[in-house]
């Protein structure tokens, strides 16, 4: 399915990056989100690209407990189908009952056993009696985050650099949700598709946190650094610790694949390279668990 590129809002952003560390905060704010449960967007793109769903499912199918019961109140979701076996159904009523009370339209609950769920879903997946199908929530652009972060002096964002595994993406996910990064930015060609198992990894951040997808990560990196962003790319190579830095202001924390890391072009793009001050025999991080170190970091720094 083609995807349509949203133009970017009149901010008078550059294509090359400013030499000033100090930039002018974006044009605009972002919008309240709608009461209720939306009818979808015509003509946009759905957040995390494109969707994978399950057997006879008509979009995503998220299954577990936290996935299921966040985007069962989350009032942006769409839902299609709730599927759970009698002690799932136990387990969601408070859930249930919450959802009602914030007046949130949802479908009623079709029982289902747990082979039934099993044949549904991908081997092994860890389902605890609940399967949700769901259209993919609303987009959200990186224009976006940049409007949303104008009111917002110490505004946190995490950029992955062809971050393609899932089960990273989503515990990312979550590690931003838990430290209020506004936003998880990730490229449109070499991450991975918004699918169950990355809901399941993010253990329901995918609906506190956007993950914006973006067609040029360079010019991405210029546009939150024109928004007033200090992007600090993470890399071994670099000079200081993140201890060592000033990151109390709007920050970008930039981190790529394990194995190749950050490429080139991208740490050329950031403000400055720092590193974790990991050591030993064995001194890399997983990048999920480098994001959740860094993320920390700057929170103990404010």
């Amino acid at each position: 399915m083609t995807r349509k590129t949203k133009p970017l809002p009149p901010s008078g952003r550059a294509d090359s990056r400013p030499e000033s560390a100090h930039r002018n905060s974006a044009e605009g704010r972002q919008e309240g989100r709608p009461e209720g449960r939306p009818e979808g967007r015509s003509g946009g793109r759905s957040q995390g690209g494109r969707q994978q769903g399950g057997r006879g499912a008509q979009g995503v199918l998220l299954y577990g407990l936290h996935p299921v019961s966040a985007a069962l109140l989350n009032p942006e979701r769409r839902v299609h189908r709730l599927m759970a076996t009698e002690s799932g159904r136990t387990a969601l009523e408070p859930v249930l009952a919450q959802a009602k009370a914030r007046g949130l339209t949802l479908p009623g609950l079709m029982p289902a056993d747990r082979m039934d769920l099993d044949r549904m879903l991908p081997p092994g997946a860890v389902h605890q009696g609940v399967a949700l199908d769901v259209a993919p929530l609303p987009e959200v652009g990186i224009e976006d985050i940049c409007a949303e972060s104008d009111s917002d002096p110490s505004a946190l964002v995490v950029v992955l650099d062809q971050v393609t595994d899932p089960h990273n993406v989503g515990a990312i996910l979550r590690s931003a949700s838990a430290f209020g990064a506004k936003a998880v930015v990730v490229t449109e060609r070499h991450a991975p598709e918004t699918t169950g198992v990355l809901a399941k990894s993010a253990s329901g951040a995918l609906e506190a946190v956007p993950l914006v997808r973006v067609t040029n990560l360079a010019r991405a990196l210029a546009d939150l650094q024109q928004a007033g962003f200090w992007t600090v790319g993470l890399a071994e190579s670099g000079d200081k610790t993140l201890a060592q830095c000033n990151l109390t202001g709007r920050t970008a924390l930039v981190l790529g694949a394990e194995g190749s890391g950050l490429r080139r072009l991208t740490m050329e793009r950031c403000d400055l390279i720092a590193r974790l001050p990991t050591q030993g025999p064995v001194g890399s991080l997983n990048v999920s668990n480098a994001a959740a170190v860094a993320l920390y970091e700057v929170a103990r720094l404010r």
